[in-house]
C-alpha cells in the first residue's frame, strides 16, 4: 500500500526459507514436495515512510511499462510488524537502478556507477556478499583500490559452487577471472570464502544468494544486483544504500556487518565485535573464527573451462547489455506464430507458420554461432582463401563456392570477403563468374525468404515506417534496387530480405542487382587477383597495384552513387 517496501536478493519462490542459524537439520526447510534443501542465506532491506513511497513509485512505473496498465492502490496504514525493531530511523537513503533501454526509455546504469564510485572510497575494510562475481569493471576497480590503499582488506562471501550446470558453465569462468584480478592486486589482504556448517561428521555449504556491500563503517548497500555483467546493464535491478551521516549510523553499519559475519561463523554480533577489538583484521577473522560448527572456507574454482560450449554459454548468459538479436527474435517469432493468412487454408497456414518459425530459429542459431564462436574469425580473405584452396581445378568448385555464398548470406557473412577470397583463389575472370553466380544464388534465396515470410512480419515490426519504405521501393522498382546495391545502407542479406518482402518484381530485383553490383564486383575481383599475387609475392609493386585497385573500386562506387542520385531525381 505504498507504506512498506523491500529490496534485496530474495526471490518469491520455493527453496528460499531459512533461519539465520542455518542448522543442517531444519525440518521446516523443505520445498512443497517435502524435499529438504540445504541452508539458504539472503538479505533484504525493509523501509517505510518516504523511502517506501519512492520504491512504490519505481515499482508502479515498471509495472506500467511492462503491462501498460496501472495497479489501483488504496493506502491503509503501516503494515510493518511491531516485533521488528528498525536498525535505522530517520535516515537518508539512496536508490540505484539498472534498466536496459526498452520501449523508448533510455538505459540506466546507476547500479554500476554506484559500485564503482563507492569502491573508490574504501580505505580499511570492504565486506561483500554476492551470488555471482564476474563483472570485470568491478574487479578492476577493486584491484585499483587495493593498490592505492595498502591497509585495505576485502572479504567476499559467495556460494562455494554454483548450483546448476548452466550456472557453473556460465558464471564459473567469470568468477575465476574476477578473483584472479582481485587476488593479484591484494595478495594476502583478500579472501573469497563461503559458509560451511558441520555437525555429527556431516558438512554442508550454505547457499549465498544475498547482494550486500559494506564499506568501512560508512556505507551499507543491499539490493538485487549481483556483481556480474547482467546486473550492470542487461537486467532490471534495484539497490538501496545508506551512507552514514553520524557516529550512531556508523556504529549501526558496523553492527550489521558483524551480525552477518557472525551468522556465517556461528558467533554472535558481540563476539565478532570482541574478536575485531583484539585484532581489527577482517581477513584474520574470516580465517580463524569458528563457533558451533560454522566457519568460512576458501573457494577454489580451479582452472578456466576453455571449451567452446563454455565460451558460448558465458556470452549468452552474462551479457553487459541485452542481446539485440535475442530481443529481435523474441519480438519476431511470437508475431510470426500468431500470423494466419486469411486466404490460406488452416492446415497450409499452420504448416507455413511452422516452416517460418523453423527458418527463424535456424537463422537465429546460425547467427549466434557466427557472433559467439570462432566462426567470425574467418571474416578474412586470407583465411577463406586457404580453406577453399583445395577446390582449384575441382569439378566441385562452382557448387561449393555457390553454397558458401548462400550459407554466408544466411549468417550475414560479409559478401565482400567472399568475393575477394574467390577472386584470390580462382583469378579475376573465373572469380568474377563464380562470385556473380554465388551472389545471384544468395540474393535469390534471401529474396524468396523475404517474399514468403517477411511481408506481414516486417509490417508488424516496422509499422508505418516500414510501410513507407515498402511503398517507396514498389514505386521506384528497378531504380530502388540499383540504389540499394550502389549505396549499401544495410548488410547484403538484410537488403535482399527487405526487397523480397516489399513486393518488388523478381525481374526488377535481378536486373537491379546486376546493374548495381557489376561495377563494384568487377573491381573487387580485380583486387582479389592482386591479393593473391600479394600473398605469393609481397613486393612493393604488388602493394601499389593493390592500392590503385582499391582506389578504383572506391572511385567506381562514388561515381555509381552520383549517377543513381541524378537518376533518382528524375520523375518516374
Amino acid at each position: 500500500d505504498d507504506t512498506l517496501a523491500f529490496s534485496g536478493g530474495l526471490v518469491l519462490t520455493i527453496r528460499r526459507w531459512d533461519t539465520s542459524d542455518h542448522h543442517i537439520d531444519r525440518p521446516e526447510r523443505a520445498d512443497p514436495a517435502g524435499e529438504p534443501y540445504k541452508p539458504f542465506h539472503d538479505v533484504q532491506m525493509m523501509v517505510d515512510g518516504k523511502a517506501a513511497e519512492a520504491l512504490a513509485l519505481l515499482a508502479r512505473r515498471r509495472w506500467c511499462h511492462a503491462t501498460e496498465g496501472e495497479p489501483t492502490i488504496e493506502p491503509a496504514g503501516d503494515p510493518c510488524p511491531p516485533s521488528f525493531a528498525p536498525d535505522f530511523t530517520d535516515v537518508e537513503g539512496g536508490i540505484s537502478r539498472t534498466e536496459p533501454r526498452y520501449r523508448g526509455e533510455p538505459e540506466v546504469r546507476e547500479v554500476e556507477a554506484l559500485f564503482l564510485a563507492s569502491i573508490e572510497r574504501a580505505e580499511r575494510t570492504l565486506y561483500i556478499e554476492n551470488q555471482f562475481t564476474t563483472a570485470p569493471r568491478i574487479a578492476d576497480r577493486l584491484a585499483r583500490q587495493l593498490r592505492r590503499h595498502p591497509r585495505l582488506e576485502v572479504v567476499i562471501v559467495a556460494p562455494h559452487t554454483h548450483e546448476s550446470l548452466v550456472e557453473r558453465r556460465t558464471m564459473r569462468n567469470g568468477r575465476i577471472r574476477f578473483w584472479r584480478t582481485v587476488r593479484e592486486a591484494g595478495g594476502g589482504r583478500v579472501r573469497l570464502v563461503s559458509p560451511r556448517v558441520e555437525q555429527d561428521g556431516r558438512s554442508v555449504d550454505t547457499m549465498i544468494h544475498s547482494k550486500v556491500m559494506i564499506i568501512d563503517d560508512r556505507f551499507l548497500r543491499v539490493g538485487s544486483a549481483n556483481l556480474n555483467n547482467r546486473s550492470m546493464g542487461a537486467d532490471s535491478e534495484c539497490d538501496l544504500s545508506i551512507e552514514a551521516a553520524n557516529d550512531e549510523e556508523r556504529a549501526t553499519i558496523v553492527r550489521l556487518r558483524n551480525r552477518l559475519l557472525g551468522e556465517h561463523c556461528g558467533a554472535s554480533e558481540d563476539e565478532v565485535g570482541a574478536e575485531l577489538a583484539l585484532n581489527p583484521s577482517l581477513v584474520a577473522l574470516a580465517d580463524t573464527l569458528s563457533r558451533n560448527g560454522h566457519r568460512l572456507v576458501a573457494i577454489d574454482d580451479g582452472e578456466l573451462d576453455r571449451t567452446l560450449f563454455a565460451r558460448i554459454a558465458e556470452r549468452i548468459a552474462d551479457p553487459s547489455r541485452p542481446l539485440r538479436l535475442l530481443r529481435l527474435m523474441g519480438h519476431f517469432i511470437p508475431r510470426l506464430l500468431a500470423h494466419r493468412p486469411q486466404h490460406a487454408k488452416s492446415s497450409s497456414a499452420s504448416g507455413g507458420t511452422l516452416l517460418a518459425a523453423g527458418l527463424a530459429l535456424l537463422l537465429l542459431g546460425l547467427t549466434l554461432a557466427w557472433n559467439l564462436t570462432g566462426l567470425s574469425e574467418f571474416a578474412d580473405p586470407a583465411r577463406v582463401r586457404d580453406l577453399m584452396a583445395g577446390l582449384t581445378g575441382s569439378r566441385w568448385a562452382l557448387p561449393v563456392v555457390v553454397t558458401c555464398f548462400v550459407a554466408g548470406g544466411a549468417v550475414s557473412f560479409p559478401v565482400v570477403i567472399l568475393i575477394l577470397a574467390t577472386a584470390a583463389l580462382f583469378g579475376p575472370w573465373l572469380g568474377l563468374a563464380y562470385s556473380a553466380l554465388g551472389i545471384a544464388a544468395s540474393a535469390t534465396v534471401m529474396y524468396g525468404a523475404g517474399m514468403r515470410f517477411g511481408r506481414d512480419a516486417l509490417s508488424h515490426l516496422g509499422g508505418r515506417r516500414w510501410n513507407r519504405v515498402r511503398d517507396y521501393l514498389q514505386r521506384r522498382g528497378l531504380l530502388a534496387v540499383v540504389a540499394l546495391r550502389v549505396m549499401p545502407v544495410a548488410p547484403f542479406t538484410v537488403v535482399n530480405i527487405a526487397i523480397g518482402a516489399s513486393g518488388i518484381r523478381f525481374v526488377d530485383f535481378a536486373l537491379g542487382t546486376l546493374i548495381g553490383m557489376a561495377p563494384g564486383l568487377a573491381a573487387l575481383c580485380f583486387m582479389g587477383g592482386r591479393i593473391a599475387g600479394l600473398f605469393d609475392n609481397p613486393t612493393a609493386e604488388q602493394m601499389i597495384v593493390l592500392a590503385l585497385a582499391a582506389a578504383a573500386w572506391i572511385g567506381i562506387s562514388f561515381a555509381a552513387q552520383a549517377v543513381v542520385v541524378r537518376w533518382a531525381g528524375k520523375p518516374t
